[in-house]
């Protein structure tokens, strides 16, 4: 079964929703733009992570760019970070946050709602000193914030959409779809993406889920991926890795799962790989923290799997190493969730230059992306048996596993880099016509 994809291995194609240069269809590009995002660094979430990247290269294309974000949320032991930071042409205005039960739902959406309350008094006191504003949906009903600065300044907005709420809420089974919440919330979506002047995704199915609930917005929505970037995240053996020494990974196959362990994810199907490989050589590493946590742990000594690593998030200093301390890592969406969610986990691991193996969905974008770089395979969620079958045959195939980590890596150098996808960016961002002062 493996071996028909082996051909495919030689060479990656040309993915045809990036064969395109952004081209500006305006000059009015932006002088000053607001981003507002809950989390921002030293805060481990991977939104505030990306967000910064992507100021830095916005900021580097000419645009001053102002952050205002929250004090960390998951990077508990560092209590706080400085309320005002700048960088060449990017500030940071951190307010304070709430840390209520922050991985329960009620206390994420509490302390979401206290954000989004700051964020508004924020922008009362200053939106008329940007051209545009970046709103994202962490939390899941930031965007209203957006489409208040619409209508009481008439600031134009744009909405970059990580999650698709309620979406999540009704997949997750946290709220019925028939609940007055929901069908407010699809409402207030609806106003809001009216209104916004683009609207970002990061996955053609969650594009397509978009549409379907709004067939009207189509034309302003644009897929642009998350990034890596392939000149700080690089190919290092393990031999040379002193992350892999540290934790006795250099002589065993090693499988990784880096990130955030939330419901969103389908552990149990790794899990279950691990106990089919629990008496061969090969190791599985968790790098990461989220609601599944504590279930994974529990899981796993149910199981007595001694093939399994649980460490906590690393420093960002720390994930070129982390990421290329495994000879292959792990995607997961779980089912259900297929456009709701996009991991960025994938793109690091790209950089890295390692294969992937996803678990998700027949028909979801991870499926495709992986087929168009020839990085990897994917495996319907609830399939342990083919994802172990796939980890025993590329650890047995040390250079085939080499071959297929090169061509993500050279897939993503020429589609998800950080100047690319900031180029994406700033061709949304650019509006149609100036704005008044």
């Amino acid at each position: 079964m493996l071996n028909e994809h082996l051909p495919k291995f030689l060479f990656p194609r040309t993915n045809p929703t990036q064969g395109k240069n952004p081209v500006f269809a305006t000059l009015h590009r932006p002088r000053k733009v607001l981003i507002v995002n809950q989390f921002y660094p030293p805060d481990y979430a991977a939104t505030g992570q990306l967000i910064s990247e992507l100021a830095a290269q916005l900021g580097n294309l000419g645009i001053q760019i102002d952050i205002f974000t929250g004090q960390p949320g998951y990077a508990f032991e560092k209590n706080s970070a400085p309320k005002r930071e700048a960088f060449d042409r990017v500030s940071v205005q951190r307010s304070r946050t709430s840390r209520i039960f922050p991985l329960r739902i009620r206390g994420r959406a509490i302390n979401g709602l206290l954000f989004c309350l700051r964020a508004t008094l924020h922008l009362l006191k200053s939106i008329r000193n940007y051209d545009i504003l970046l709103v994202t949906t962490e939390p899941p009903y930031l965007p209203v914030v957006g489409y208040f600065a619409y209508l009481l300044f008439r600031r134009p907005y744009v909405c970059l959409l990580y999650d698709l709420y309620p979406d999540v809420a009704v997949e997750l089974d946290v709220v019925s779809p028939r609940h007055w919440l929901v069908r407010f919330w699809d409402w207030c979506n609806r106003l809001v993406w009216k209104n916004a002047q683009g609207i970002i995704v990061l996955s053609s199915t969650m594009k397509a889920r978009v549409t379907a609930k709004y067939p009207a917005i189509a034309d302003k929505v644009s897929i642009i991926a998350s990034w890596a970037d392939p000149d700080r995240i690089k190919p290092l053996d393990k031999e040379n890795n002193w992350f892999a020494r540290e934790f006795n990974l250099t002589h065993k196959f090693t499988v990784l799962y880096s990130g955030n362990l939330g419901r969103c994810h389908d552990m149990d199907t790794i899990l279950d790989a691990a106990k089919n490989l629990e008496n061969e050589p090969i190791q599985f590493v968790f790098i990461g923290h989220g609601a599944k946590l504590s279930s994974c742990l529990e899981r796993a000594k149910t199981l007595e799997l001694d093939n399994c690593l649980f460490l906590p998030y690393q420093e960002k200093s720390v994930l070129p190493y982390s990421l290329t301390a495994c000879d292959l890592a792990l995607v997961s969406i779980s089912s259900g969730l297929e456009g709701l969610v996009a991991p960025s986990k994938l793109y690091g691991i790209l950089a890295a230059g390692r294969p992937v193996a996803a678990i998700c969905e027949r028909d979801s974008y991870l499926s495709k992306l992986l087929d168009l770089a020839r990085c990897g395979q994917a495996f319907e969620n609830g399939d342990s048996a083919g994802l172990a079958s796939y980890i025993r045959y590329l650890a047995a195939d040390p250079q085939l596993a080499q071959t297929i980590g090169q061509l993500g890596r050279h897939y993503l150098k020429k589609n998800f880099t950080p100047q690319i996808i900031a180029q994406q960016y700033l061709e949304v961002l650019s509006p149609t016509k100036p704005h008044p002062d």
